[in-house]
């Protein structure tokens, strides 16, 4: 478990020194996580041996300890978040809107594009002859 966890450290402080070298306007750990995608792809490793995999496993199954930070920052910023309400409420709705928009818009793309493709299928709700 430990060669997982250095792995995953290991490709989290590549990217963030990728990022201080380069100055790409990425997070650190962000750059890590296409690094440790790129090393998963390229080593292929199957099973549940796989060290990364094991600490994998050992993480999702006590995912529920990271949200405990969040809610400790959301119990300290109280009165910060009660003071903005409005702003916060505003902006979550437009974002939850503007993205339910686009899914529609992406999947009614989709919808025309799939008879094209397919050659016998036709549009829901289309009658195929």
């Amino acid at each position: 478990m430990i060669v997982g966890l250095l792995w995953l450290l290991g490709c989290q402080l590549a990217g963030t020194v990728i990022v201080e070298l380069t100055g790409i306007p990425l997070p650190g750990p962000v750059v890590g996580m296409l690094l440790l995608f790129l090393a998963l792809v390229l080593r292929r490793r199957d099973g549940e041996d796989d060290p990364i995999i094991q600490v994998g496993d050992y993480f999702l199954s006590h995912l529920q300890l990271f949200f405990i930070p969040a809610g400790v920052g959301v119990i300290a910023y109280l009165a910060v978040i009660r003071d903005a309400a409005l702003p916060i409420v505003v902006a979550l709705l437009g974002s939850w809107l503007l993205g339910l928009a686009t899914v529609g818009w992406v999947l009614g793309l989709f919808l025309r594009r799939v008879p094209e493709v397919a050659g016998t299928q036709g549009a829901p709700g289309e009658e195929i002859e």
